[in-house]
């Protein structure tokens, strides 16, 4: 990935090191401490202005002990439809999920894709829940959209607002 070392906590402290040795270095450490987890990957975006920004979240679940994330930020200027920037969207998280899975199937921790696409027609999202489900479950991954998109919907959502 181009924007390896540009993921920060949710303190805002940047990481610094290959996102790949972080969540090694975690992954073990949360193993040792006994803590089943689960991953949800996903991204939001928010327009402002003639800037559209992008905000990543890997979202790490411990059952029934709360939870953590990093977060990776991005802005274009690049003018988009609805539908292009939910696509950008499912792209981004897609990239990141794809480019970490080898490290959860070897650690035997669930990931989840989130797409902060309404599944209700009357929202203009919708126009892309086609594509963004058929991409994120060709790829091999579980889809999640609204209501159960949280990584999305909520996590990603804060960090773009």
């Amino acid at each position: 990935m181009q924007h390896i070392n540009k993921w920060r906590r949710f303190n805002g402290d940047e990481l610094q090191r290959p996102i790949v040795d972080e969540i090694t270095d975690m992954l073990n450490s949360e193993r040792e401490a006994g803590n089943d987890l689960k991953v949800c990957i996903g991204t939001d975006s928010q327009v402002k202005g003639r800037i559209t920004e992008f905000a990543t979240v890997i979202v790490f679940l411990r059952q029934g002990k709360g939870g953590f994330m990093f977060i990776h930020n991005f802005t274009t200027q690049r003018k988009m439809s609805i539908k292009e920037r939910m696509l950008e969207e499912v792209g981004r998280s897609i990239e990141v999920a794809y480019s970490l899975c080898h490290i959860f199937t070897a650690y035997n921790v669930d990931m989840e894709v989130h797409a902060d696409i309404n599944t209700n027609p009357n929202f203009r999202s919708n126009d892309a829940l086609k594509e963004a489900m058929g991409y994120i479950m060709g790829m091999g991954f579980t889809f999640r959209a609204k209501p159960y998109a949280f990584a999305s919907t909520s996590c990603a959502n804060k960090i773009v607002h």
